[in-house]
Formats: C-alpha cells, sequence, structure tokens
C-alpha cells in the first residue's frame, strides 16, 4: 500500500494546527505582525472539535496467527489490531475488508531474541519481532547486547532467548529506527506497537548494567536511554507518517512519562484498570498523574489510547471499561484480556451497550468516585479501596457481563432488565455502566 500522509494519519493532528495557527495569526494581528485573512480564520473556527465516543474495540493479535475467519471479524469490530511482523498477509487483507481499520506491527524495542521463528537455520528471519535480528547483531555489532557487571549477557527471565539490547546507544537506536521505518514503509502497515519501553530492569532481570552499581542506577540508565530512543524513533515515523505507538509501563511513577513517550503517535497500557496490594486495594491507574495525562491525551484525540484490562472476572471487566469509558475520546481503544497470550480475538459484552457520545468530562465526587454521562448511559468507576454508594440517573439499567473471548459477532442490544435502585453499592475497585433499556 502506498505510504499515508501525516494528514491522513492524524486528522486530528491537522485540526489543531489549524486552530494553533489561527491563534498565532490573531496574535500577530494585535502585535501589529502580519495579519490573517478573514478566509482563514473562518476555515480555523468551523472545524468541529473530535467527538468523545465511547470507547472503541482493538485486538492485541500477538499470540498466533490469526486464521480467516478471524480476519473478518475483527475486520468489523476492531478499529486497531496489532500483529507480529511476519503477518503481513493477515495485514493486506484487512486492509481490504476495511480500509479504515488501523494495523501496527509488533516490534520489541529492548531485546533481541533467537527462538525458533525468530532464528532459523542460523539465520535471522525475514520479519523480526525485534528491531535487531539476534544473528546480525552477534556478528557485526556484539557490544549492543547489554551486559552485568560480570560482562555476561543479560537473558530475561520467564523469557528464554530473549536478550537485553544497548537502548542507550545511539548506533543500536539509528540502527533500530532505520530498519523498523523502512520495513514498515515498505510492507504497508500503518505503524508500529513497539513493546518493552519500560521502566524497570528488575521486571525481567536483577542484573545490574556494567557500569553501574544500584538497580536504581540500572534502571535510571535504561529510562534515560529509552528516553532519547522514543525522541529519536518517533521523529522518524512522524516523518514517514506512520503512528508509532510505544507500549509504556509504570508511567504514573514518573509524572510526564506517558505525556512525552505518547506524542508520536499514542501509547498503550498493558495494565489499565490494574488493582493493587495482590487485589485487595484500589486502582492503580488512578494514582500518581497518569490518569490525569490519560484524560488530557484522550480529550486532544490526536493520538491512540491503546488500553488492556487483565478481565479475570466481572468485577475486574467492569473496572476495566468504565475507566475506559471515563476516557472517551476519538482515539481511546480498550480491550479485555482474559489470558496472558493473546491468542484469541476479545471481547466484552459492554463493548456492545451502546453508550454512545460522551456528553460531558469526567468529573471526581468528593468520595473518589468518577462519574461520566453519556447520550445513552452513565458510567461510574470507584478506583478506591472502599465501598461508595453512587446514585444513578433515573431511567437507565445496568450493563454487563463476563468478559470473555469469542469468535462470533455479540449483540449489540442494550441489555433489558429491572430499574436500579436509587442508590447503588459500588464496591472497592469496581466500576458500573448504565445504558437505557430497549
Amino acid at each position: 500500500m502506498p505510504k499515508a500522509t501525516l494528514t491522513r494519519e492524524h486528522p486530528a493532528i491537522t485540526r489543531l494546527l489549524v486552530w494553533g495557527a489561527a491563534l498565532v495569526l490573531a496574535a500577530g494581528s494585535v502585535a501589529g505582525c502580519t495579519t490573517n485573512s478573514p478566509q482563514e480564520v473562518a476555515y480555523a473556527v468551523s472545524v468541529p472539535p473530535p467527538k468523545p465516543l465511547a470507547p472503541c474495540a482493538w485486538w492485541y493479535g500477538i499470540g498466533q496467527p490469526p486464521t480467516a475467519r478471524e480476519l473478518t471479524l475483527a475486520a468489523r469490530r476492531y478499529e486497531v489490531v496489532v500483529l507480529n511482523a511476519d503477518q503481513g498477509a493477515a495485514m493486506r487483507r484487512l486492509h481490504e475488508l476495511n480500509p479504515q481499520i488501523k494495523v501496527l506491527a509488533y516490534k520489541d524495542l529492548s531485546s533481541t531474541r533467537n527462538y525458533p521463528g525468530a532464528v532459523d537455520g542460523g539465520k535471522d528471519a525475514q520479519f523480526l519481532p525485534s528491531g535487531i535480528g539476534y544473528v546480525a547483531a552477534e556478528q557485526n555489532h556484539p557490544e549492543w547486547f547489554a551486559t552485568d557487571a560480570n560482562h555476561g549477557r543479560i537473558e530475561w527471565q520467564g523469557y528464554p532467548k530473549h536478550w537485553q539490547m544497548t537502548v542507550w546507544d545511539p548506533a543500536y537506536q539509528q540502527a533500530w529506527s532505520s530498519a523498523v521505518v523502512a520495513e514498515v514503509t515498505g510492507e504497508g502497515w500503518d505503524g508500529v506497537l513497539a513493546d518493552n519501553d519500560f521502566n524497570s530492569l528488575s521486571h525481567y532481570s536483577r542484573a545490574i548494567l556494567i557500569g553501574t552499581t544500584t538497580a536504581a542506577q540500572t534502571d535510571r540508565k535504561l529510562r534515560d536511554g529509552l528516553d532519547a530512543f522514543l525522541a529519536l524513533v518517533g521523529e522518524a515515523f512522524r516523518k514517514a507518517g506512520k503512528l508509532f505507538v510505544p507500549n509504556v509501563s509504570e508511567t504514573h511513577l514518573t509524572p510526564g512519562r506517558w505525556t512525552a513517550h505518547s506524542r508520536f503517535g499514542g501509547a498503550m497500557e498493558e495494565n489499565f484498570g490494574f488493582r493493587e496490594d495482590s487485589g485487595n486495594g484500589g486502582l492503580l491507574t488512578f494514582r500518581g498523574n497518569e490518569f490525569q495525562e490519560l484524560r488530557a491525551q484522550a480529550a486532544l484525540g490526536e493520538s491512540l489510547l491503546l488500553l488492556v484490562t487483565r478481565a479475570r472476572s466481572e468485577q475486574q471487566d467492569r473496572a476495566g471499561y468504565a475507566s475506559a469509558a471515563l476516557l472517551a475520546g476519538p482515539r481511546t481503544c480498550w480491550t479485555p484480556a482474559t489470558t496472558d497470550d493473546y491468542r484469541d480475538p476479545e471481547w466484552s459484552d459492554l463493548q456492545g451497550s451502546g453508550l454512545g457520545e460522551a456528553v460531558d468530562a469526567a468529573g471526581r465526587l468528593p468520595d473518589g468516585v468518577w462519574t461520566r454521562t453519556f447520550t445513552n448511559g452513565w458510567v461510574a468507576v470507584n478506583p478506591t479501596s472502599a465501598t461508595r454508594t453512587v446514585t444513578p440517573p433515573a431511567g437507565l439499567v445496568a450493563a454487563g457481563a463476563p468478559a470473555r473471548a469469542r469468535t462470533s459477532p455479540p449483540s449489540t442490544d442494550p441489555p433489558s432488565s429491572p430499574p436500579p435502585p436509587a442508590s447503588i453499592e459500588l464496591a472497592a475497585a469496581d466500576g458500573l455502566v448504565m445504558v437505557k433499556p430497549k
């Protein structure tokens, strides 16, 4: 497929640029600078703001090659799909079935891999899960393998044959960027989902990087390296007219990190609506500055928010979807994850509840509960660690069923049930989705 232009890929960015230009021109006329024409101002103010629709659905389809039936279903159901880089034929089929769908290639920022499929017959695969092949690095740039204090390479615990790379090395950064941009552009992907933009090496290894003396220093070296890495790669993707969406971790720990790392097309939060304290506390997403940064990005509507909730129960499903609805915007997408391997297309009945368009901004009540009203419903989220009481608008019924994987399209009809009581007890770390009755 031909390379898309930035305007086609980012219509909201175009709107923002138009609005920004109008403000600059207006300010310039006040200061005695060049004035803008009436036509320019009229065009600028006539562009409508993006609609804050209920969260769209997306598929993180990296567990196994999709079947023909799954591709047909995905083209109808999802607005964004992520596939492994060797699934170019599936990507092109999705574009044929739905020209509006965005299909991103999976690429890892931080590792190279030599398991079967990534390396076969002593050679790197043509399409890699990483940006740099293991064999190529071994033969030409062994210095790109990160090493510990004993000069040993760092293999990720729990992920055999995944090797930590020197993400802080400008040569590695440039090589990764050049290779991946060329592949994405040449194959016709809409962009990349860049995995493992992580906050701490401790999730994969207890190793201390050579040149550092503590885990904190190791993590700081990685974070600083990834900050520079993201800036370099993001600009390259922007120039190519492609989306660059990193999977950013633990942004509640570092104010501003989500905003900085999502500025080139969006970001992914793989632990959205995650409950703290081994499932006994509140929702981690609402800690620190993360939720406010997510809200700001969603409201602009210029980049993707790809949200994943590990929904193993009805409560987790409700909390995840309702929290995503608080962030509803033109490019806010949510999916439940009922397994850890992302093998099947996922769907929650809540995604067919028909909330419609948000008619106000999400608001926080004095007791910590968040609520938001939609054209066809209302949501509430209790991110605290204690039960709260909420009062839904009159005339609505509760929506919801357990999140689960499906292989057939769900019904889009809102559920019909008796009206709820005037007040409802909302458990800790739970959500509530209410819709107009059928």
